[in-house]
């Protein structure tokens, strides 16, 4: 049990990174002309480590909230499957989106990995698409779901900047 488990939170690891963290912004620094990336070098210090600081937070939260699908919920990120418990603690006890906030650190450790302004248009883009995803279709989907325990969360939680300290219920 604990092997599938472990098995099917990496494949929706890697399926929750694939295009939005990492196939997308190789094509916005790839340099089709030249067959090389779009680096902005010298790097410095400072960007690599922000870079590399960001993109360890961000997998950090999309790890953490993914296991909490699985564990708490009892569910997945599947359509299909999604989880049968409103998950409301761990990073959902700060901040509504976590997961969707580790792909955003995910692609911020790259734009100053990278030093792309193309793929920091398309942190802007993947927040401003989520977002409008969430309020149209996602938040009303779970309230339907879970009543009153979602609006009592949906009140207390933020839905971008964390909570400085832990929603209890």
């Amino acid at each position: 049990m604990f092997l599938f488990l472990y098995c099917s939170l990496y494949i929706t690891i890697c399926r929750a990174l694939s295009t939005t963290d990492l196939v997308v912004p190789f094509l916005l620094a790839f340099d089709f002309g030249h067959s090389s990336l779009k680096v902005h070098l010298p790097y410095s210090i400072v960007q690599i480590v922000l870079g590399a600081l960001f993109c360890a937070v961000g997998l950090v939260l999309l790890v953490a909230t993914i296991f909490r699908f699985a564990c708490q919920g009892k569910g997945t990120l599947a359509p299909w499957d999604p989880p049968k418990h409103l998950v409301v603690e761990g990073p959902y006890a700060y901040t509504r989106n976590p997961m969707i906030s580790g792909v955003a650190f995910v692609l911020l450790g790259e734009t100053a990995l990278l030093g792309s302004l193309p793929i920091l248009a398309w942190v802007a883009l993947v927040v401003v698409v989520n977002t409008l995803y969430f309020k149209l279709s996602e938040e009303p989907g779970l309230e339907k779901r879970f009543g009153a325990e979602y609006v009592d969360y949906r009140k207390h939680v933020p839905m971008w900047i964390p909570r400085l300290s832990p929603w209890k219920r």
